[in-house]
């Protein structure tokens, strides 16, 4: 590329390139070195044209605006609303050094299940009568406050009544287990979902890089709690791609924002469904979407067949280490040279797998570039989203996104979360995020598959020697700045 392109990259990032080559590899056997040596060198071309990925000291901070790629006019960013917002009860947690103790007598949890593949049942929906249907269920999230007694039975509470929370958790989509000291620390977290009764998964999105342990002994993901993304407002979504979706996920509080901000948000698929136009419900369910999950910015002056050359190249050697059936498609944001990691068409509509009820089951609100472009963004250009009409690939135009929007947030609750909290979630029904935060947060997560039923499970299991992309991307990630702001200009 170099040779056909000498100006395609600075002496310094080409040097980046083969710096990080370097360390993805170490004494590793001679297959394996080369292989990922065209998997980092794909990604490290890509990101090398992506400025936003490196800490630059002169970089420009946009606090209101920005210049978006896929609109002329540079859109206002305003901060969400929600539906509801609980007040703080300022309840006091542990230090970090005794909520991330793990208790070493329990066995290692680190070659977890898979993470499931999605279920889909989506054919011959009924608008109508699914919108009239989804009106009927009952409130999102349930809130059970600990007693003081509850909590002198620490787990014991939790196994006594798990065959009622169970049944409560697929009832109400989720449920907000407030005040319980048990769950502080990382031990505590574990015996609840022991208790429960609940089988850990991996990530959807594991293979990706993307996703760090907070305990991986104990099968406990850190939450988006990094630095550099503190300032950026995490969307509605299910853990979920078209390929792989969790049953269940319980997200621990161990550290409220030192500062300010930080709520989790949750919000009913159900309740969206019933709220939004019909119209755009109908027209989205018949046309279906398709999500593009990540942005490689391509010098536009480069020769066709050197484009296509990388496409190939990243289409063989990176596209398979995130498990997703991804298209690599040019330029269909309209931005030149932009080639983008699409997945395949999907309906925003799914029957839940356990109750047959329909329910409001895509990433719109968390992926939408109008609407990421108009609140709070801390994501580098590489990782910008964007949700396309299957059909035509069309960008969702702004009347949709604004719907989509409305009816979206009018359902979130955004949680005040404190040391011992978790919300239980059904993944199908409930949709989650975060908003922005300052100071220090420390959120986790586990996720879980389908306990109750092994033919949806599957009996795939995770190889862990298989985790060195996923460190690597990792590292790469803490290189961000605190305070990153997305600069798309």
């Amino acid at each position: 590329l170099h040779k056909k392109c000498p100006h395609s990259l600075s002496h310094s990032r080409r040097r980046l390139v083969f710096s990080i080559v370097f360390r993805f590899n170490p004494e590793a056997e001679a297959v394996k070195a080369i292989t990922m040596k065209v998997t980092a060198t794909a990604l490290l071309l890509t990101l090398a044209s992506a400025s936003a990925f490196a800490p630059i000291a002169s970089r420009t901070t946009l606090s209101t605006k920005l210049a978006s790629t896929v609109e002329k006019t540079t859109p206002e960013r305003i901060a969400p609303d929600a539906g509801y917002e609980p007040e703080w009860e300022d309840r006091e947690g542990l230090s970090p050094e005794e909520f991330m103790d793990s208790d070493m007598s329990k066995p290692d949890l680190s070659g977890m299940w898979e993470c499931p593949l999605t279920r889909w049942d989506s054919a011959g929906i009924d608008i109508v009568k699914a919108q009239k249907e989804a009106k009927k269920m009952p409130h999102c999230p349930l809130e059970v406050r600990a007693s003081a007694a509850d909590n002198a039975m620490g787990a014991e509470y939790f196994s006594k009544n798990r065959d009622k929370l169970r049944a409560d958790l697929l009832k109400y989509g989720a449920i907000w287990f407030r005040g319980f000291d048990l769950m502080k620390s990382v031990a505590g977290n574990r015996e609840m979902h022991e208790a429960l009764a609940l089988e850990p998964c991996l990530d959807p999105l594991h293979s990706s890089g993307l996703r760090k342990f907070a305990s991986e002994r104990d099968a406990l993901y850190e939450e988006v709690n990094k630095p550099s993304l503190r300032g950026h407002y995490i969307g509605l979504h299910s853990e979920s791609t078209a390929k792989r979706t969790a049953a269940y996920a319980a997200f621990v509080c161990f550290q409220r924002a030192t500062e300010s901000g930080g709520r989790f948000l949750v919000a009913d698929g159900s309740a969206i469904l019933a709220e939004l136009k019909t119209s755009t419900l109908e027209k989205l369910y018949n046309r279906k979407i398709r999500i593009s999950v990540s942005n490689l910015d391509i010098p536009p002056a480069l020769p066709d067949v050197v484009k296509e050359g990388i496409k190939g190249l990243v289409d063989v050697a990176v596209a398979p280490k995130f498990d997703m059936d991804l298209e690599m498609i040019y330029e269909s944001d309209g931005k030149p040279g932009r080639l983008q990691a699409v997945e395949t068409a999907e309906p925003p509509i799914n029957r839940h797998p356990v109750t047959g009820v329909p329910v409001w089951f895509n990433n719109s609100h968390n992926h939408a570039r109008k609407l990421r472009d108009r609140r709070p963004c801390g994501v580098p250009e590489v990782g910008m989203t964007e949700v396309f009409y299957a059909d035509n690939m069309e960008p969702l135009d702004l009347e949709d996104c604004a719907e989509i929007k409305r009816a979206s947030e009018k359902h979130i609750t955004a949680l005040s979360m404190e040391p011992g909290d978790v919300l239980l979630v059904d993944n199908y029904r409930a949709l989650h995020g975060r908003d922005v935060f300052q100071g220090d947060r420390f959120h986790a997560v586990t996720w879980f598959t389908w306990d109750q039923n092994p033919e949806w499970r599957g009996d795939e299991r995770r190889i862990v020697e298989k985790n060195a992309f996923n460190q690597a991307i990792n590292q790469m990630m803490d290189w961000l700045p605190k305070d990153f702001e997305s600069d798309q200009s």
